[in-house]
């Protein structure tokens, strides 16, 4: 399991001793450190769509209106930590956000 998000974020790191404590093998992929490659953007884009943009991060509010009409591919690969987080690859599963039922859905899926 590869959680993507960066280590700052208080719902990154609650995800991750969430599944910690639930006996999951959690990766962490810092978006700071290791952005995500151009087919990575594609494969979140075509799962999520625009809902992958944090439209109420510091980052988005930081941003003119310019920049926030350009495409979603292109602002993340400008701004990683748009992404909205954490991103939960399970195997062929992605999940967006973060829940109680986030992880009780991939803890079902056996990640």
């Amino acid at each position: 399991m590869i959680l993507y998000g960066i280590a700052t974020c208080d719902t990154c790191r609650k995800a991750r001793r969430a599944l910690a404590e639930a006996g999951a093998e959690v990766t962490f992929r810092d978006l700071r450190a290791e952005p995500l490659t151009p087919d990575e953007r594609a494969e979140f884009l075509a799962a999520f769509g625009d809902r992958l943009i944090n439209r109420s991060s510091t980052t988005w509010r930081g941003l003119s209106e310019t920049e926030r009409a350009a495409a979603p591919d292109a602002l993340l690969a400008a701004h990683p930590t748009l992404m909205k987080r954490p991103v939960v690859r399970a195997g062929a599963t992605l999940t967006l956000g973060w829940s109680a039922a986030t992880l009780d859905d991939l803890m079902a899926a056996g990640a």
